[in-house]
């Protein structure tokens, strides 16, 4: 990827990073195990971004 990036891609890239962390665990306690993982958790080499 280049190191110039225009602004815009820069500003989706920060919204997925900020958006691929794993839930907080008093969310788990909360719903009492319901909730256990976020289903968006993204590995960056498993799968890409594709419409950045």
């Amino acid at each position: 990827m280049a190191r110039n990036k225009p602004l815009a891609k820069k500003l989706r890239l920060i919204n997925r990073e900020k958006s691929n962390q794993p839930i907080p665990v008093w969310v788990t306690m909360k719903t009492r195990l319901k909730v256990r993982r976020s289903f968006r958790l993204r590995h960056w080499r498993r799968s890409k971004l594709g419409d950045v």
